[in-house]
């Protein structure tokens, strides 16, 4: 795995813009880096909508959002100094969403977002991941775990930043 080709996983929070910042920080400045921020589409539960065109919307609104946020990272990683071809971006859409993703390499099973993570790395051949450090207590971590935490303890053979 390539050390200089790193993915930032990001889930749209303030941690996570804080992994995307650091990044950028780091690499801007510094040549032969390939950086791809991944999402991994969580949608809400539909039992919590009144109706189906309620979560529907919801759903395609939480979409717009993330491929904003996307967007917004990039624009970030590329103003600090990332040429506009070394920084892509891949939204891994839920395979149970209510419409289908048109440019989706793959969808998302279902499985932990920390399962997931660890897939596009191993699929990706990603020597670095950064993510943002999910503000949890120490005992809501113990009870729970956390991605970063998940990440840190079963990726195999690349580097890992945790940014908080």
């Amino acid at each position: 795995m390539d050390s200089k080709h790193v993915m930032i996983a990001v889930d749209g929070s303030d941690n996570s813009m804080r992994a995307v910042e650091y990044t950028a920080a780091i690499l801007g400045s510094h040549d032969g880096f390939m950086v791809r921020l991944v999402h991994i589409e969580r949608l809400p539960d539909r039992d919590i909508f009144a109706d189906e065109a309620a979560w529907k919307a919801s759903c395609e609104e939480y979409a717009e959002n993330m491929r904003s946020f996307l967007a917004d990272s990039h624009k970030k990683l590329v103003d600090s100094g990332l040429p506009e071809d070394a920084v892509t971006e891949l939204y891994v859409p839920s395979c149970n969403r209510p419409t289908p993703a048109k440019d989706a390499i793959r969808c998302s099973q279902g499985a932990s977002i920390s399962q997931e993570i660890l897939r596009t790395v191993e699929d990706g051949g990603y020597g670095t991941i950064v993510l943002g450090r999910r503000g949890l207590s120490k005992a809501e971590e113990f009870l729970f775990g956390s991605v970063s935490s998940k990440i840190v303890h079963h990726v195999r053979g690349c580097t890992v930043w945790v940014v908080s």
